[in-house]
């Protein structure tokens, strides 16, 4: 008979268990719960292993983390079976199996009986192949229990190029729609609550401080990931700049315990441990397991203080006295960079804070990750924008005031679901849109089809390119656009590289005059759509706000007798026709 523990859970991993047990009491889908690293994720799963009706199954993707989790199941329950290869222990009769998806994918009549309950640990690995081992192993346990419950934790709920790994939020905010793996988000905590707390450690996020490598002229690929040999090809002009950053960490690594380099190859990460003392180590995905555990264990006893890899020390490794992490690598994945800088986040007796250098400008903000929307420029900060027709509270990416006043935010479409016909679906309204020329439905900005008539939307280089080659056209590329009051309105006027005008006339006398204007500038102008506009009666009261208004990148311009005449306006573009000399 198996012997019942009981440990006293934080009150936040409390709600999780609670959220999890509402969910599956009211819901058939799937739901994930997100904490931060070195929130306790594991001590969740043991609680909600431990009250589960009928035999629960722990899955993970590598060694380190079927440990652990076995570990904290262990505490709560004796009734427990390992099934890892990694650890050399292959048993799936315990009422919780705790596993690793390699070895359960491979031996998938072990896992024959009943499962109830389902739970991934760092779930955003699920891809969304129908073919991977997740799917193919929860496809074979539906076959025995089809009302199989399934529930994902993670850190990071979020994959490269596809977003959100859920559909739907409970805070009423959008996922993925449509490719989100699990249908629900149903418990999350940021990481700001738990560092007020004291359950983390505050990090200090600096950029380099000596030098710092420029890595903006590569393109990653959909994983996040760089080309190895790009990469040290550009190294290769980078030879000081990485003696200056080893030497500074060797001064800034005598008032710390324990530093972890992440370098962006393995020959990068062979140039820095040269440059190293013997109280430092490489750990590559080529080094051997045995001696990957001999370093691993001697940088947690202190005997080693620097600890250099490369794609290796990302999940499943835990050495609290952390308090250094060099980011020598660039990566276009959010969910990455948080999984480097939660290597140091753990408390340790006497640790105060966890200084965190990246060295390669990656620019991510920790506290608020945004993931449907990559961030703009590095001044930009999270804002609040409320959708006008639904109410809801988007969090965009923008610029604001000292006063904290909005003056610019990057939002396209409205995150919030809204219910229709008995089902939730996303608000319609788009703060940024492409209208359709068929059927003049709005779409996103990057959008190639109609999301209504489905017609393809022409390319902005395709159809600049067919104007161009007719006589006649001009594209104006605005370096500067300013507002100037006049006796009868409002005159815009653009300037070009060359210092050469082209103005647009506005008159307000009138209120169909007025009107206009708002139709045809104040609004594609506008840097916050969403937010209400001022009434205006004269020009001068519109030059009061004129910072509010955005210029376009390009002018498509046609000659009409002596004068040039405005075809379209082109904002957010980044195409070959921004800096290329095309005239016609």
């Amino acid at each position: 008979m198996s012997v019942s523990h009981s440990i006293k859970l934080r009150d936040y991993q409390q709600g999780a268990v609670d959220a999890a047990i509402s969910y599956f009491r009211h819901q058939h889908g799937s739901a994930v719960i997100v904490l931060p690293t070195g929130a306790g994720k594991s001590i969740v799963i043991a609680e909600l292993a431990r009250i589960a009706r009928g035999k629960v199954l722990i899955l993970t993707h590598v060694k380190e983390l079927v440990a652990q989790n076995a570990d904290k199941a262990s505490l709560l329950t004796d009734d427990i079976s390992v099934y890892s290869a990694g650890l050399n222990q292959k048993l799936s009769s315990g009422k919780v199996v705790v596993a690793g998806i390699q070895s359960a994918a491979r031996n998938p009549q072990a896992f024959s009986q009943a499962f109830s309950l389902v739970i991934i640990d760092e779930c955003h690995r699920v891809s969304d192949d129908d073919q991977s081992q997740y799917h193919q192993l929860l496809q074979q346990l539906r076959q025995h229990n089809p009302k199989l419950h399934l529930l994902g934790l993670t850190a990071t709920p979020y994959r490269l190029g596809s977003g959100w790994i859920y559909k739907r939020h409970y805070h009423g905010r959008v996922g993925n729609l449509d490719a989100g793996i699990f249908d629900d988000c149903i418990f999350e905590l940021p990481l700001r609550p738990l560092i007020k707390q004291g359950y983390l450690t505050p990090p200090r996020l600096l950029d380099g401080l000596s030098a710092q490598y420029d890595f903006s002229q590569l393109k990653p690929d959909n994983h996040g990931n760089y080309n190895a040999a790009e990469v040290d090809s550009l190294l290769d002009h980078s030879g000081r700049a990485t003696s200056a950053i080893v030497t500074q960490l060797m001064q800034l690594a005598k008032s710390r315990r324990g530093v972890i380099i992440f370098a962006a190859t393995v020959r990068h990460a062979q140039e820095i441990i040269a440059l190293l003392p013997e109280t430092a180590a490489l750990i590559t995905a080529d080094t051997p397991g045995a001696e990957r555990d001999t370093l691993i264990g001697k940088f947690k006893q202190q005997q080693l203080q620097f600890l250099v890899n490369v794609s290796v020390l990302t999940t499943g490794f835990d050495a609290p006295h952390v308090d250094l992490i060099a980011i020598m690598r660039p990566t276009a994945s959010v969910g990455l960079f948080q999984q480097m800088v939660g290597r140091g986040l753990r408390l340790y007796e006497g640790k105060q804070d966890c200084l965190i250098i990246d060295y390669a400008a990656n620019g991510f903000d920790l506290y608020s990750p945004q993931i449907s929307q990559p961030r703009p420029t590095a001044d930009t900060v999270p804002v609040q924008v409320v959708c006008p027709e639904c109410g809801f509270a988007n969090i965009f990416w923008g610029k604001t005031s000292n006063q904290g006043e909005i003056l610019e935010h990057f939002g396209r479409r409205c995150q919030g679901l809204v219910a229709r016909a008995s089902k939730s679906q996303q608000c319609s309204y788009r703060f940024r849109a492409r209208l359709c020329p068929d059927c003049g439905a709005e779409n996103d900005i990057a959008a190639r089809a109609c999301v209504e008539c489905h017609s393809q939307l022409v390319d902005p280089d395709k159809r600049l390119k067919e104007v161009l080659e007719q006589k006649h056209h001009h594209l104006f590329r605005v370096q500067q656009m300013q507002l100037v009051a006049t006796t009868s309105g409002l005159t815009v006027e653009y300037i070009d590289l060359d210092g050469n005008h082209f103005n647009e006339h506005f008159r307000l006398t009138t209120a169909a005059q007025r009107k206009a204007l708002y139709a045809v500038f104040l609004y594609p102008h506008d840097k916050t759509p969403g937010l209400p506009l001022p009434s205006f009666r004269n020009s001068e009261e519109l030059l009061a706000h004129s910072t509010r208004w955005r210029s376009p990148d390009l002018l498509l311009l046609k000659k009409q007798g002596k004068h040039w005449v405005l075809l379209e306006k082109y904002f957010d573009y980044h195409g070959r026709y921004q800096t290329e000399q095309t005239y016609c």
